[in-house]
């Protein structure tokens, strides 16, 4: 390596380890850390005000899901889809990736869930309110919708229980739209949230880090075409089969309907 190119590298490492520093030495002071930490969660009960103020809403969006295998690499899995929502009772929601090509269709009385690469789907009584349905399909029927945390009618109780850290990191931008970004620790994971700066504090990007689990994978959910009651025509809700689709009653028939491959073995925490 020539001398200029060595002192290049080592200006760039003095640089990187001088940002890491400061980064570690401004977290690490006291002083205004409880006003930052009484902003960062006004900022998330605003949010979640306005979501739950919002009679209807739609979006897209693109997840990640972090996969450690037993050799400790490090695979991420993607997949998209459209979220609608009317409450309190209402919901449709798809998501396409490399493993599944799914819509999950609640009209307030009926859940369906349908597998549109098998032409399979399943449906089931659940009735009650989309709060009751997210944990149906997480607690029974193992299909958590995304980001479920951020459209329930309570969001903040939800997301602030457990909290024992808070961190206000300023402002971020999000495909475009500048967002305070907020980060908190439970004792079982860390998660960060970016919400859109404005008269529409909508979460841009919700990431979450299981730190419980070895080399902490991430789950992320990107939300963009974000739109709120007044800019929605009415959705109708309801499940139309298609002519050849097929109906089955074991919600087990219906495979490769999560961002996880049924392939996938999961394994043991720290």
């Amino acid at each position: 390596m020539s001398t200029k190119a060595r002192k290049t590298t080592q200006v760039m490492a003095l640089t990187l380890t001088s940002a890491i520093l400061a980064f570690a030495i401004s977290s690490g002071t006291p002083s205004g850390a409880a006003a930052g930490e009484a902003e960062a969660k006004a900022l998330v009960k605003t949010m979640s005000d306005y979501m739950a103020q919002q009679k209807s809403l739609s979006f897209a969006y693109d997840t990640s899901l972090e996969i450690i295998t037993k050799e400790h690499q490090k695979l991420l899995l993607a997949s998209s889809g459209t979220m609608e929502m009317a409450r309190p009772d209402k919901i449709r929601a798809t998501r396409s990736g490399g493993f599944a090509n799914v819509e999950i269709t609640f009209d307030g009385k009926a859940l369906t869930l349908f597998g549109k690469d098998s032409n399979l789907y399943a449906q089931f009584d659940v009735p009650g309110t989309v709060d009751n349905l997210i944990d149906e399909l997480r607690d029974k029927y193992n299909r958590p919708v995304p980001g479920a945390d951020l459209l329930l009618s309570n969001v903040y109780d939800e997301l602030m229980r457990d909290v024992i850290d808070v961190k206000d990191l300023g402002s971020g931008v999000i495909g475009g739209t500048e967002c305070d970004h907020l980060a908190f620790r439970t004792k079982e994971v860390d998660w960060q949230i970016w919400i859109a700066q404005g008269e529409h504090p909508y979460p841009c990007r919700y990431v979450i880090t299981a730190t419980q689990v070895d080399q902490g994978p991430q789950y992320r959910v990107q939300i963009s075409d974000w739109k709120a009651s007044a800019e929605l025509a009415a959705t109708d809700f309801s499940f139309k089969a298609p002519a050849d689709a097929k109906r089955v009653d074991d919600p087990k028939q219906l495979v490769d309907m999560d961002e996880l491959p049924d392939n996938f073995v999961i394994g043991d925490t720290k």
